[in-house]
């Protein structure tokens, strides 16, 4: 697929204890899942991290943040700065079960929309969710003006927002288990159960 996957590692884990990118699952580890998932259709994989030594063993192109401490919409912008596609697919590290066919199917239904952002439960997922690479300008003013609220940048974008019933068009699986986040210990030991059971 012509278009780049760039996978978030810059949070703090506080809530968890320990690196959520690190945490195993069977032999892999929780980023070498999302990466190994996306490289079935994504030609390009960007890991957007402030600390590279880390995650050498991954084996592929790894950014750092432009602007530190300003949050996961440094990470968007840094990623999307750093693709060679103009449309791009973007994924937090604590989000296990990351479906490579519902990502490329959010990248299909960008067309003229500068993003598609999944809402589920009423919730918007801009961190797993399509971005043209043009949107790392807006990102880039947004953190200068010290608005880093992601919610704040898509209000000036032109956003197709696909909710439940719009995702399951392109996608027959369970949305609750793609868009699982794991923040908290109880998460990885629920996560980790879900991984060994759908294996």
């Amino acid at each position: 697929m012509k278009a780049g996957a760039i996978i978030l590692s810059g949070g703090k884990s506080s809530r968890m204890g320990t690196n959520k990118a690190l945490l195993k699952f069977r032999e892999k580890t929780n980023i070498e899942r999302i990466k190994d998932e996306l490289q079935h259709v994504f030609d390009d994989i960007i890991l957007v991290t402030n600390d590279p030594e880390t995650y050498q063993f991954l084996n592929i192109k790894m950014v750092t943040d432009q602007y530190p401490g300003s949050g996961p919409l440094a990470g968007i912008q840094a990623g999307l700065n750093a693709s060679d596609y103009e449309e791009n697919f973007v994924v937090a590290c604590d989000m296990p079960f990351v479906s490579s066919e519902l990502a490329s199917s959010l990248v299909k239904a960008l067309k003229h929309y500068d993003a598609v952002v999944p809402v589920i439960e009423g919730r918007q997922h801009p961190l797993f969710a399509a971005y043209q690479k043009r949107v790392a300008r807006e990102a880039k003013e947004c953190i200068e003006d010290g608005n880093l609220r992601i919610r704040h940048m898509l209000e000036k974008l032109n956003v197709r927002f696909l909710e439940e019933a719009d995702l399951q068009l392109y996608f027959e699986g369970s949305l609750d288990r793609v868009f699982f986040n794991m923040n908290h210990p109880e998460e990885y030991e629920d996560a980790k159960k879900w991984a060994e059971s759908g294996e």
